[in-house]
């Protein structure tokens, strides 16, 4: 059985040819495929530290437990889907609602659980009855429309959250990161955002000896003094220590707070995998119930033992960007480094201690990657945003998405940002379909090759 954990080395496996890609099957040598996964796994941290950490749960767990599920990806796809797994911040207000109805961290992993189970089932039906029931409800329009809102959504944490934290810095790393993605060659071109955080990190450090301490909000929103690069957890951590675990508790209310996240990460999901059948040239859309599924089950295996669900990252899809390399030889390296830092509280603390204004530099940049992909999904498909039936969707739904608008139905349950966002455009748009007048449906096909039908029937 093909697993996909055979690759074939590209080139000669030290530098890709100028404009060359590295293909899902291809790799580097190992100590450069090693690097490039070590690149993924401090490009989640930032987003995988937060997340659980908003939750209330372990973050060491929720590294460990993000490599685990990106092995069930990795192997669920047979190696055709570069992905990483990560804690997912689609959950981050649910899990603000459920504890603000006195549910604890058990509570919470148990409604996620039940979200996990309801992601397998989707893709379970996607598997059975092909991907063109996801193209159906999402044709190019409105997946592009997903995947731009999703990357821009993001906005809000480098501006609000990283950014304020220290803006000069940010400012240099976003500067740094640019110049070494652009003027870099060869493999230390490929590395440029491991190499961009790395700098921010000494240039902290530097800034915190010549200027002392900075006046600005810290981690936490306060405004106050305090050091950019604070490593006095690093000191008190230990250097092995397995995390806290806890079984899922089940309860109803908490449990139909969560669900409509299915929503949002079913939207995730196709938009993520479309993403990278762009970026890689392969048509993926027969893995594409596999991997909703596969993010199901891996969602499902970290509740279980307390940690944050998981699920195709944004974030990992912006690195791959700026790279050009989609081995997933490099994904079962970043798996293995986080099984191992997840193991290493010291490690979790030196990572954590990643000044908040070097995140905000890296993130203006990856966040904005993530978004554009869907400028680029409607290009390839040549989607006309002169025709109303078109623009008005996604024009609504991306403002809700980057805007984070929330539509309350009652104390306890809530749409916003993402979630909301992807209703709003792919309900939009097959409502403005059923009643548009016919020359606005005449035009090319907006759905994939082989899928086309759909238009026919519903002209």
């Amino acid at each position: 059985m093909d697993l996909g954990v055979r690759w074939k080395l590209h080139g000669d496996g030290r530098t890709p040819a100028p404009g060359a890609v590295v293909r899902p099957d291809e790799r580097l040598s190992w100590p450069r495929t090693a690097g490039l996964g070590a690149q993924h796994v401090v490009a989640m941290f930032g987003a995988s530290f937060v997340a659980p950490v908003l939750m209330g749960l372990d973050p060491n767990l929720a590294i460990m437990m993000s490599g685990v599920a990106t092995v069930v990806f990795l192997l669920a796809t047979r190696g055709s889907v570069p992905s990483y797994l990560g804690c997912s911040l689609s959950f981050v207000g649910v899990a603000a609602v459920i504890r603000a109805q006195g549910g604890s961290s058990a509570t919470v992993t148990g409604a996620v659980f039940v979200v996990g189970g309801a992601l397998f089932l989707v893709g379970l039906a996607v598997r059975r009855f092909g991907a063109r029931i996801i193209h159906a409800t999402m044709p190019p329009i409105v997946t592009g429309a997903v995947v731009m809102l999703i990357g821009f959504n993001l906005a809000p944490v480098t501006a609000s959250t990283y950014w304020p934290q220290d803006q000069w810095t940010a400012l240099l790393v976003m500067l740094f990161t640019g110049l070494a993605v652009v003027c870099l060659r060869g493999f230390w071109s490929r590395i440029a955002i491991f190499l961009g955080l790395v700098f921010g990190y000494g240039i902290s450090w530097v800034f915190d000896l010549v200027f002392g301490r900075i006046h600005s909000v810290d981690a936490s929103g306060k405004l106050t003094d305090h050091w950019r690069l604070d490593l006095s957890g690093v000191g008190q951590a230990d250097w092995i220590g397995l995390p806290t675990l806890h079984a899922p508790s089940f309860e109803w209310s908490a449990i139909l707070v969560a669900l409509p996240v299915v929503i949002a990460l079913v939207a995730e999901n196709a938009g993520h995998v479309k993403a990278v059948g762009e970026m890689t040239g392969d048509s993926l859309d027969d893995k594409l119930g596999t991997a909703i599924a596969a993010d199901g089950v891996g969602s499902m295996l970290s509740t279980a033992v307390g940690a944050p669900p998981n699920t195709t990252y944004s974030e990992n899809i912006g690195v791959m960007a700026a790279t050009r390399v989609y081995s997933t030889a490099a994904y079962w390296a970043a798996a293995g480094f986080a099984l191992l830092f997840g193991l290493c509280p010291k490690f979790g603390a030196v990572v954590a201690a990643i000044p908040g204004g070097v995140l905000g530099g890296i993130t203006v940049i990856l966040y904005g990657m993530i978004g554009l992909l869907g400028a680029q999904i409607w290009i390839n498909a040549k989607v006309d945003l002169r025709n109303p039936l078109n623009l008005v969707p996604a024009a609504a739904g991306i403002i809700i998405g980057v805007g984070n608008v929330s539509l309350k139905f009652s104390d306890t349950f809530s749409l916003s940002g993402i979630a909301l966002g992807t209703v709003v455009v792919i309900t939009g748009y097959h409502a403005l379909r059923a009643f548009a007048p016919a020359h606005l449906k005449t035009q090319a096909p907006l759905l994939d090759e082989g899928t086309s039908s759909y238009d026919d029937a519903k002209s």
